[in-house]
């Protein structure tokens, strides 16, 4: 019996050994896949960035101007909003804007920008560029861990590239994050004095392009 104790516990050990060996290599294999990818979105970054250079410098070259392409990705903050109409209730609901200076990224479409218009002297939105993104993401971003490791996303900059290329999964991703609360951003509101005058105005509500 004794003899048949001892066996049982030494397997038990070679099993315990094995999957913690196991679980080192997986671990090992994610960082190496983590920076691989990291790697390679660096690279489509600078071939988008060249690209543009390269377009505007052949229109220039031509005597023309260069259009960049419209924009994919917009970057909502609610500012104000209460006691509204139910219509824009509804357009702040489907934007999950449901808190003063809660914030969300949005994939710009015909629908998109008819509800952010709709909204518009509520809120203020713009298009991030990757660095705005980054830092969003990396100092503001929360994520619903229940949804991880979907769609390929296994890492911070997966969620980024997703998000700032307007990818396929675009949609999935931005549910993954939780929305961004930037008042402690922005000063507990302090800064935005104008809140109920457009930007081009010299206020803050509206596209700040």
């Amino acid at each position: 019996r004794v003899l048949k104790r001892r066996k049982n516990f030494a397997e038990l050990k070679i099993k315990r050994l094995r999957k913690k060996c196991a679980q080192k290599m997986l671990r090992k294999a994610r960082r190496k896949l983590i920076y691989e990818k990291a790697k390679y979105y660096q690279k489509e970054y600078r071939q988008m960035y060249r690209t543009e250079i390269r377009m505007a410098g052949m229109a220039r070259k031509a005597g023309n101007f260069y259009a960049p392409a419209e924009p994919k990705l917009a970057f909502v903050l609610r500012i104000r909003g209460i006691n509204v109409s139910p219509k824009v209730r509804k357009g702040f609901q489907l934007l999950r804007l449901r808190q003063i200076f809660s914030g969300t990224f949005v994939k710009l479409n015909k629908a998109s920008i008819n509800m952010l218009r709709t909204v518009e002297p509520y809120i203020a939105w713009e298009y991030p560029n990757l660095k705005s993104v980054n830092e969003l993401i990396y100092k503001c971003g929360y994520g619903k861990i229940n949804k991880k490791c979907k769609y390929g996303i296994i890492c911070v900059e997966d969620l980024i590239y997703e998000i700032y290329t307007v990818g396929k999964h675009f949609k999935e991703t931005n549910n993954f994050l939780w929305l961004f609360k930037l008042s402690s951003l922005l000063g507990g509101g302090r800064e935005m004095k104008k809140k109920t005058t457009h930007f081009v105005e010299g206020g803050d509500a509206g596209n700040r392009e």
